[in-house]
């Protein structure tokens, strides 16, 4: 990036005026060089992202309603790039150039067409306001890239501490380019998103329902952890977005204000939605490993592992992450080692140049294994880790990292053991196990929302909760013999 963006460097600063908002702006880049940053950072937002789900008749449907929306937007010509990301946690974003990411678990969220196009004009309206270049403008272009893929990894974890150790480890500005637009920012992407949906025909009151149930979504996540609600937005969308619902109705009233039409019959196309979702990986798929309640399946490397009660699993490309309450979190990961021998490896490879207390050599599950302990300082007082290699058949080592607030330590050491044994090789029965699925199916004559909850294999006690969230069952509102509704399934 340091290469690629010399010359954006030593470009003259200058002010243009917008042609979506009509604002001046502060800019340093050409939209050439927004082009270029997007597409060659494009790779690094999969890499930490889980990569692209893989499901060729869902990435059409996002391409073509995204590329509808673009189309009414005033860079009409730019070409567009829409991408469902094989990650869990409600998110989307954009990067300079017209590269726009939206995550499964944020579509497995949604309940119409019109959901998807409040999103997505949303992130649009980022572009087309090139609100990215005008960060870029007051940050240290050799420091880009490194940005983007900083800020990535503090979405996934949840982790503000995460995310500052990932940019300390790549000398990144994290959250340059990915973490809370402005205000300002932020009401010009609505104004600019409810004007593209209603132009394609869509109601841009949507936009506002969406964000609601965003927020239920993003509480219910937390309460499901063990953790407070109020910790919501570090896990979602709310998180870079910092939007209410009221904001996104202010943005709506400035747009009719500003000659934006109402819709008579606006676009719903909830039966198209829910047949592109019907099927969709819920926790994982097979290619990256699954999550389903607190265990992790990785049928192709062929091992599972169990979180602690009370922590949440969160699958990214590089790492499984598990956080828990009191900040505690748990890191698991693979590495090739030059020694077979597990306590050589952690001493001299894994935590070389650390002083790891009480190594010694374990069992687990028949793997030979070995462990060790140590003390770092961290942003809010001193952190116990907790590291444990176990030696795969396949000759990897499966690094285990337990981290825990030192004056928290004790109350972790059991459940940090037991999940230490949870790490099993998979028979090869276990490893057909195959991902939950997100299915669609009708409401029988006699269904309530509790008996259809009973066939949600969510596994984590709140399946009624989940059931009535991703089908935006209002309090009071039951469901409807004949109607479809979103029920998670194990195939």
């Amino acid at each position: 990036m340091a290469l690629a963006l010399a010359s954006a460097a030593a470009l003259s600063a200058g002010c243009a005026q917008n042609a979506a908002t009509g604002r001046s702006q502060f800019v340093t880049l050409s939209p050439e060089d927004e082009i270029r940053i997007g597409r060659e950072e494009h790779p690094k937002v999969l890499e930490a992202f889980g990569g692209a789900y893989d499901n060729p008749r869902l990435a059409a449907y996002v391409q073509r309603i995204g590329a509808g929306l673009a189309a009414k937007s005033e860079l009409p010509d730019l070409p567009f790039t829409f991408t469902v990301l094989n990650s869990d946690i409600y998110n989307a974003f954009a990067l300079p150039g017209g590269y726009i990411y939206i995550t499964r678990g944020l579509l497995a969220l949604m309940g119409s067409e019109a959901e998807l196009a409040s999103v997505l004009g949303h992130e649009i309206g980022h572009v087309t306001a090139r609100h990215t270049a005008e960060r870029l403008a007051r940050a240290n272009a050799a420091n880009i890239g490194t940005a983007i893929l900083s800020a990535g990894v503090a979405i996934l974890t949840g982790s503000g501490d995460a995310g500052q150790l990932a940019g300390q480890a790549t000398g990144a500005l994290a959250g340059t380019v990915l973490a809370s637009y402005s205000r300002e920012q932020e009401f010009e992407a609505d104004t600019l998103g409810v004007r593209y949906m209603a132009l394609l025909g869509y109601d841009p009151e949507e936009a506002a329902d969406m964000l609601a149930k965003l927020g239920e979504g993003t509480r219910l996540e937390m309460r499901v952890a063990g953790r407070s609600p109020d910790e919501a937005d570090r896990f979602s969308i709310l998180q870079t977005h910092p939007r209410t619902a009221d904001r996104v109705r202010a943005a709506l009233d400035a747009a009719r204000r500003a000659g934006l039409q109402t819709v008579a019959d606006p676009r719903q196309n909830v039966a198209e939605y829910y047949a592109a979702i019907d099927g969709m990986a819920w926790g994982g798929d097979a290619k990256s490993g699954f999550v389903k309640g607190r265990r992790y399946v990785h049928p192709t490397l062929r091992f599972r592992f169990e979180a602690p009660e009370g922590f949440r699993l969160m699958n990214g490309e590089d790492a499984v992450r598990a956080i828990g309450p009191n900040g505690a979190q748990i890191v698991l990961d693979a590495r090739r080692g030059r020694s077979a021998d597990p306590a050589d490896f952690l001493v001299r490879e894994w935590a070389q140049g650390a002083r790891l207390a009480g190594v010694e050599r374990i069992q687990v599950n028949g793997l030979a294994a070995a462990t060790g302990v140590t003390r770092v300082q961290g942003n809010g007082g001193p952190v116990d880790a907790r590291l444990v290699a176990i030696r795969h058949p396949d000759g990897a080592f499966y690094r285990l990292l337990f981290l825990s607030p030192a004056q928290a330590t004790a109350r972790f050491n059991e459940a940090f053991r037991r999940a230490t044994y949870s790490f099993a090789v998979l028979t090869a029965q276990e490893a057909q196990e195959g991902p939950l699925r997100l299915r669609i199916v009708r409401a029988a004559s006699g269904d309530t929302d509790e008996t259809l909850a009973r066939r949600m294999a969510t596994g984590d006690g709140f399946e009624r909760d989940r059931f009535r969230l991703i089908n935006d069952l209002r309090p009071g509102q039951n469901v409807v013999a004949g109607r479809p509704y979103k029920i998670v399934a194990e195939r």
